[in-house]
C-alpha cells in the first residue's frame, strides 16, 4: 500500500490531458471558453460593455484602436476510472486486485488534488459509480469506495464502457489484466480492445491503460502436467508445460502487450504494464511517469 509521503509527492503532479475542457465548473484545466485566468490567450477588438481593466493601452498607442486582452478560462475536467473487478484480477501472490486499488487511488488523488472530478466505476456493476469533486479533502470517500469493491465473476468490458457517463473531453483510465476472450482476440476487425479505444476517441477521452499483471503471469515457472481452472468460468484444462510451451507463451504475451500499447498510443493515450511485484513507489513515480504533466 502507498503511504502519506507518497501522496505528498503526488501533490506536485497532475494528469496529462489531450483535450481542453468544455465544462462550466471552475477547476485547473484549460477550457475552450475565454475567461479570467492569468494565462493570456488572444486579443480582440473592444466592444461596448467590455471590462476596461482588460484594455491593452500599449496596443492602442501603436494602432490607435481599442483591443481587449483575453485569457484562457480554467475549468474542471472529468477523470473516469474504470476498474475490471472480474475474478481473474483476484490472482497472484501479490494480488492484481490490490494493485488495481492502489492505481485507482493514485489517479483519483491526482485528479482531486488538481480540482478535477473523479468518476469511479466498478465494471461489473456500472450503476455503482462514485462521483467525487471538491479537492483532496474528498479523497477519503475514494478510499472507502475502493475498500468495498469485490473481485469476482465475469466482466463484459466493452458493454461496461458504453455505460460511462461521458460529459465532455477528459481522461478515461482503464485498470485491467485484459484476460477476456474479446480482448485477447488479435484480429482488429473483431477485437473488443480496438472497439473500446474507438469508443473513447469518439467521446474525446484520452485513454490511459494500466495493464495489471501478476508476476506469475509475466514469468511462468510452473512445469509438468497441470490441471488449470479458469477463475471466471471454472472451465478446466489439462496442459503439459515444458520449456517449449513457456517460450511460446512468452512470445504470445509479448505480442499481446505490444498490441495493447500500440493501440493506446495511436489514440494519443498512454499504456503502462504494471507488475504486481514491482516496488509501488517505483511503479508510481517511474513507470507511471508517462501519464503526468510535471
Amino acid at each position: 500500500m502507498l503511504d502519506t509521503n507518497c501522496f505528498d509527492a503526488l501533490s506536485r503532479l497532475q494528469l496529462r490531458m489531450s483535450h481542453k475542457s468544455s465544462l462550466y465548473i471552475s477547476g485547473s484545466h484549460k477550457s475552450l471558453r475565454k475567461g479570467n485566468s492569468t494565462e493570456f490567450s488572444d486579443f480582440r477588438e473592444y466592444m461596448p460593455g467590455d471590462d476596461l481593466r482588460r484594455m491593452d493601452w500599449n496596443v492602442y498607442a501603436r494602432l490607435d484602436k481599442l483591443y481587449i486582452r483575453e485569457y484562457m478560462e480554467e475549468k474542471e475536467a472529468h477523470v473516469s476510472v474504470l476498474i475490471d473487478t472480474s475474478a481473474s484480477m483476484d490472482y497472484g501472490k501479490c494480488s492484481k486486485a490490490e494493485l488495481a486499488r492502489d492505481l485507482a487511488a493514485v489517479v483519483s488523488f491526482l485528479a482531486l488534488n488538481n480540482m478535477d472530478r473523479v468518476l469511479l466505476y466498478d465494471m461489473k456493476d456500472m450503476g455503482r459509480m462514485l462521483s467525487v469533486g471538491g479537492g483532496r479533502n474528498a479523497f477519503a470517500k475514494v478510499l472507502r469506495w475502493l475498500e468495498h469493491i469485490e473481485f469476482s465473476g465475469e466482466v463484459d468490458m466493452l458493454s461496461a464502457a458504453r455505460r460511462m457517463q461521458c460529459r465532455g473531453a477528459g481522461v478515461t483510465v482503464l485498470i485491467s489484466d485484459f484476460l477476456h476472450p474479446d480482448m485477447l482476440e488479435d484480429d482488429t476487425a473483431k477485437s473488443g480492445y480496438e472497439k473500446l479505444l474507438q469508443y473513447f476517441n469518439y467521446w474525446r477521452q484520452r485513454p490511459v491503460i494500466l495493464h495489471t499483471m501478476a508476476a506469475e503471469e509475466l514469468h511462468v515457472t510452473l512445469e509438468g502436467a497441470l490441471n488449470l481452472i479458469d477463475a471466471e468460468t471454472r472451465e478446466r484444462r489439462r496442459l503439459v508445460v515444458d520449456a517449449k510451451a513457456i517460450d511460446h507463451y512468452e512470445q504470445e504475451l509479448f505480442r499481446f502487450t505490444e498490441r495493447l500499447k500500440k493501440g493506446c498510443t495511436c489514440g494519443m493515450g498512454a499504456y503502462v504494464l504494471c507488475n504486481t511485484e514491482r516496488d509501488r513507489k517505483k511503479l508510481v513515480f517511474e513507470d507511471l511517469r508517462v501519464i503526468y504533466d510535471i
